[in-house]
């Protein structure tokens, strides 16, 4: 990844986070948190990663949400970040977190298992 496109991705995850926690007053998203960003190298696609409490229930919410928003979002990308092209924003819940949460309970599970033999 160049440094120019690297710098791009920290901010647009800076700057979507920021208006998620202090602009958006949608209650489908007050738990959100943005996990990642990856920009296309054009810089005119974005994937937002984000994770949220709950169940599927709860993510798929946030993802309503989140998508309903999207053009807010875009619009104060485009005038806090200056760039050329403006990058067409979509969210993706991240899995990743729940995956490591049930690695934590198999492995806590074994230790406790492996004490009590």
């Amino acid at each position: 990844m160049s440094e120019r496109l690297a710098k791009v991705t920290e901010n647009v995850k800076e700057t979507v986070s920021l208006l998620i926690e202090r602009k958006i007053k949608d209650p489908r998203i007050e738990f959100v948190t943005i996990t990642g960003v990856d920009i296309s190298a054009d810089l005119r696609h974005c994937k937002v990663f984000f994770s949220t409490l709950g169940g599927k229930k709860e993510h798929d919410r946030a993802l309503e949400g989140l998508e309903s928003a999207s053009g807010y979002i875009r619009g104060e990308l485009g005038k806090r970040l200056r760039m050329k092209y403006t990058p067409k924003v979509r969210f993706y819940f991240d899995e990743s977190v729940e995956q490591g949460e049930r690695i934590d309970k198999i492995i806590n599970r074994l230790k406790t298992e492996e004490k009590e033999e």
